[in-house]
């Protein structure tokens, strides 16, 4: 598939909100949570001020990919994509991330999947560079159908290290690339793939042996980033997830133009033809390629993309949406 002359026309294909997820009605209940308790639904880490630094706070789930996990028997990975939504959320916001404490909920205790969970939370761990300092396993059959994996990650942050989290007109976008789906659009990339095939089916290429085996790819972390981002005066930072390229509106209000983002992986083409997905839909549900993106002085792009595997993939300017690959989201 080209992404360079998109369009938005297909009508007919599978959607996310279709598929289980509705995007505006998930934003809709977590304002009217947040319009309770305080704080912020755009930011990625709600930040405690403990004197000469902040603490943040970031929590989040694998989601359904673990049904894939389940799918293949499988759970080795999983781990990995918990600590990376929450790291990644931290590092968005400017801060590092130290610690992370786990929630495994399960219909029955089951000691194979409970280590092979425990490998990716380690693995994870490692690469984050973070302590694992505790967690929980909850048995709870009536309300658990299988098992459900979450966990919070707390991150420190002298004050004038964050980031001041708003982009400016003139501003580069420098991009890096993603490892593939990640953890997030898995209700929709499952339905497409299951649409006409198994899981198990054999992959058309040599990155992986299975259809599932390329969903299950672990989401990418981005915690070597920091150092090189706050170096750069990084002015914001978008973690692409949920919601896809309209992600980076959480930057500001502002007109994000993409020009050279990063080719999607096969397994984003595999999704949207088996399911018959809109551009568009592909866009606003899926990272499509990109992981993380920052907003940066024009003047320290170049040197944040030398220091890095990013580059340079657009520019913000006055105005709302992001233009990307023909399409305004």
């Amino acid at each position: 598939i080209s992404y360079t002359n998109m369009t938005k026309d297909d009508s007919e294909g599978m959607t996310y909100a279709d598929a289980g997820v509705d995007i505006e009605a998930s934003e809709a209940a977590t304002a009217a949570l947040v319009a309770q308790v305080g704080g912020g639904s755009g930011d990625y880490a709600g930040l405690l001020d403990i004197g000469d630094r902040y603490l943040g706070l970031a929590t989040d789930g694998v989601g359904t990919k673990l049904l894939v996990a389940e799918a293949l028997g499988d759970y080795s990975t999983v781990g990995i994509d918990c600590i990376a939504m929450n790291a990644n959320d931290l590092v968005a916001a400017g801060v590092r991330p130290v610690a992370f404490v786990d929630y495994l909920a399960v219909d029955e205790p089951d000691e194979t999947f409970a280590e092979q969970v425990g490998q990716g939370l380690a693995a994870g761990a490692e690469e984050a560079d973070i302590e694992l300092v505790g967690g929980e396993t909850a048995v709870m059959p009536e309300v658990i159908n299988g098992l459900d994996l979450a966990g919070t990650c707390a991150g420190l942050a002298k004050k004038d290290a964050i980031f001041p989290g708003e982009a400016e007109p003139g501003d580069a976008l420098v991009g890096f690339p993603s490892s593939g789906i990640h953890s997030n659009g898995l209700t929709l990339a499952r339905k497409a793939a299951t649409s006409d095939g198994e899981y198990t089916d054999e992959w058309d290429g040599d990155e992986y042996d299975t259809v599932g085996e390329a969903l299950l790819e672990p989401t990418r972390l981005y915690t070597y980033l920091l150092d090189d981002l706050r170096a750069a005066e990084t002015r914001a930072a978008a973690h692409v997830t949920g919601g896809g390229w309209t992600n980076l509106e959480r930057m500001g209000e502002f007109r994000y133009v993409v020009d050279d983002a990063f080719e999607p992986h096969a397994v984003f083409e595999f999704v949207q033809e088996r399911g018959g997905v809109s551009d568009e839909e592909m866009h606003t549900t899926f990272n499509m390629g990109t992981g993380f993106v920052a907003a940066v002085p024009k003047t320290n792009a170049e040197s944040l993309v030398e220091a890095t595997d990013g580059r340079i993939i657009g520019h913000v300017e006055e105005g709302g949406g992001v233009a990307i690959r023909g399409l305004d989201l």
